[in-house]
């Protein structure tokens, strides 16, 4: 994510910068939710149009607690703790990692190491169920 507004984003999509409109699934107001640094799913309706239908934060790694989960610091939320995604691998303090909250299971989840990967290993599959589960394509690309 480059930009962003109530109703679009700019990301850097395929090596240039695209517009991509927030799906309705996205919760308002964007602007103080979504910023610059996050990572984003995007899926395309059967109308070739792209809408946004999840994010990542871009935190920071601050250490591991005891019960293995990571205690991490993200700008909109301070010091928050999160699970490790099932092969994410250790992440070291000071590290940057993509923080996801709103999936089954845990209240927040880390994914992967910023940087690490051209396409980060973040859980695209549980974000697709999560939608499916809830029945929210439909808002979300009606």
């Amino acid at each position: 994510m480059l930009r962003v507004t109530e109703e679009t984003c700019d990301v850097w999509r395929h090596g240039g910068i695209a517009v991509v409109a927030f799906a309705p699934t996205m919760l308002a107001p964007r602007t103080e939710r979504v910023s610059p640094g996050h990572l984003v799913a995007i899926a395309t309706p059967t109308d070739g149009r792209d809408v946004v239908v999840w994010r990542w934060h871009d935190a920071v790694v601050l250490g591991e607690e005891g019960d293995g989960s990571l205690r991490l610091w993200e700008p909109a939320h301070g010091e928050v703790l999160a699970r490790p995604r099932p092969g994410c691998r250790h992440l070291e303090p000071g590290r940057r990692a993509y923080a996801s909250a709103g999936l089954p299971g845990a209240d927040w989840w880390v994914a992967a190491a910023v940087g690490t990967d051209d396409v980060p290993p973040v859980d695209l599959e549980e974000v697709a169920a999560f939608y499916t589960s809830n029945g929210l394509w439909a808002a979300a690309l009606g």
